[in-house]
């Protein structure tokens, strides 16, 4: 695994950070030709205000929230079991920094000004997530797209040619030995003595667990964190049904990986189960075969029978660590990601109600109040807010995991761009979901209409996360296409956007076909021309996001969290 360069952070902790009061400068010469390719193919650049002397402006980009939660009805095991799951957590953090940066602790002691030592905090590195990865420390280039996982001197080309299936695996850091040659080194190995540590919490907690598949879940991961084989772990996960305490924790989603989406970064949440939510979300699960056989799109792409024993559950997060509390927040969750789980058992389906509540409040409806047409933003509401992340996740299981031509699983044949495309699927067929249950009266709150107009201006929330997430890229795709095809319209005069039900639809049906069709057919050249024609800003919507920086509107949270916060 490589570090960031010793003559660059000597450089840095020379500087005593003084520069800090400046302007960040981009190192435009040591920017990668994979990096320039990069700008080309991901133009998504929110923009973004002046930066003052303080750098306070970089903090108003996140909105501090508070992670708490109802504890009354735990009991004292599973209230003494909190501090034990979030400490693990906490090892998590430690690995995701030196997966995603190196060591923490000596970057951030070079960094005196307060603010930016703070957004530095926030973004794991110097570079910042919500604006495409860039510098914002004096010193630094833009952040490698390969992270720590690979040498910074790799090769894309030589390494597809050349790479064996331990170094393309997703549990393993890539190095070079004495000679210069590439091998790949285990998770369980680079980071033995903190995973050690992870390990024996998560076995403290599953001591005082006392609901038995949640105890077993945690042996189980206890032991997969060590030995990095996490299905047997999976499936347990899949299996808990009653616990009202929940952990996910481990290397698991591959967004850090820029270059070719091969490798997992360390994360872990801390939830706690709402269990009246919960219940109101447990029927939708029941209808994925009959909407998986009713896609819009040929039979040859539908014909993976979506597991059955998938859950939707709503939970409080008391503690994000990792990649998950990385940039922009995660508000729901659909695991576990192996395809071979997700086949057998389907998915688990989390809401987190707490942190989407912030995001809508301090976010969504003051975007619609400056970008929504006056007389649609009756439309916009949390339920509406809450079913199309929900169904977001639930989408995750519909479509196709393995090209349908023998290229292998969809994540490999589309490689960098499978995070991307799989999320624009996520977003539209999940919007195609609350069509069909709606129709079918199972939705009971809402018209369409509050569905349409909240997705909207979900997607100008989601697209200032920027070129970095596969969250921005695929918001930014969609966007283009409902405004071309209609379903979006501008008025000029007011500055204002409205939402065309009928073309709505229509748009939906279509824009699901495309992306199941590039999924199936594993058809990495088409994705990539898409994401290059169409993965541009355009002036319009430039000067929409302008007017939502100016009228100071955060782009995500940033969370209090801790033991300290939970009045144990």
């Amino acid at each position: 695994m490589h570090l960031i360069h010793k003559t660059m952070l000597i450089t840095l902790l020379s500087l005593g950070m003084t520069a800090c009061d400046q302007s960040p400068e981009k190192d435009e010469s040591s920017v990668s030709s994979n990096q320039q390719d990069k700008s080309v193919e991901y133009q998504i650049d929110p923009v973004k205000p002046a930066i003052k002397k303080d750098h306070a402006d970089l903090l108003n980009k996140y909105a501090k929230f508070r992670l708490t939660a109802d504890l009354s009805h735990l009991s004292d095991n599973q209230r003494n079991m909190l501090p034990l799951l979030i400490d693990a957590a906490k090892i998590m953090d430690e690995l995701f920094w030196l997966q995603s940066y190196g060591p923490k602790q000596e970057f951030l002691a070079g960094i005196e000004n307060q603010n930016l030592r703070k957004f530095a905090e926030i973004n794991y590195g110097p570079w910042d997530r919500l604006d495409g990865d860039k510098s914002f420390v004096p010193g630094f280039a833009e952040k490698p797209l390969g992270a720590n996982f690979y040498p910074a001197d790799i090769d894309k080309a030589q390494f597809e040619a050349e790479a064996t299936s331990a170094m393309k695996g997703l549990y393993t850091n890539v190095v070079r030995d004495e000679d210069g040659a590439l091998k790949s080194i285990p998770y369980h190995q680079a980071f033995e003595p903190q995973l050690k540590q992870a390990s024996a919490l998560l076995l403290k907690a599953a001591e005082l667990a006392e609901d038995a598949g949640f105890k077993k879940y945690l042996e189980l991961r206890a032991t997969a964190l060590l030995d990095d084989e996490f299905k047997a772990s999976d499936l347990a996960w899949m299996d808990m049904k009653n616990n009202q305490i929940d952990v996910v924790i481990g290397p698991i989603e591959n967004y850090e990986d820029q270059l070719f989406g091969y490798k997992t970064a360390y994360e872990a949440y801390v939830l706690i189960k709402d269990l009246s939510w919960s219940e109101k979300l447990a029927k939708f699960a029941a209808f994925l075969p009959q909407l998986q056989a009713e896609l819009p799109v040929a039979a040859a792409y539908k014909t993976e029978t979506p597991g059955t024993d998938s859950d939707l559950n709503a939970y409080d997060a008391i503690y994000y660590a990792g990649h998950s509390n990385a940039g922009s927040k995660t508000i729901a969750i659909n695991l576990p990601n192996d395809e071979s789980v997700q086949l057998e058992k389907g998915t688990r389906r989390l809401q987190l109600k707490n942190v989407m509540q912030a995001k809508f409040e301090k976010i969504l409806l003051p975007i619609a109040n400056e970008l929504v047409a006056p007389e649609q933003r009756k439309h916009i509401t949390f339920n509406a807010f809450f079913a199309n992340t929900m169904f977001h996740e639930v989408a995750h299981g519909l479509g196709v995991k393995n090209t349908i031509n023998d290229k292998g699983p969809v994540r490999t044949a589309l490689k960098e761009y499978a995070g991307a495309i799989e999320e624009g699927k996520a977003d539209i067929l999940g919007l195609y979901m609350v069509e069909k249950l709606h129709t079918l009266g199972e939705l009971e709150e809402g018209e369409m209409m509050d569905y349409y107009t909240t997705f909207m201006a979900g997607i100008f929330r989601s697209v200032r996360f920027g070129s970095s997430s596969a969250h921005g890229v695929a918001n930014l795709l969609r966007f283009n296409y409902f405004s071309e095809n209609g379903a979006f319209s501008f008025d000029e005069q007011s500055g204002h956007y409205s939402v065309n039900a009928e073309k709505m639809s229509a748009a939906i049906a279509s824009l699901s076909e495309k992306i199941l069709t590039l999924q199936g057919n594993g058809d990495y050249q088409a994705v990539s021309a898409w994401f290059k024609t169409k993965g541009q800003i355009n002036e319009e919507l430039a000067s929409a996001l302008q007017r939502i920086n100016q009228a100071g509107i955060p782009v995500d949270v940033d969370f209090e969290q801790g033991i300290k916060y939970l009045n144990l």
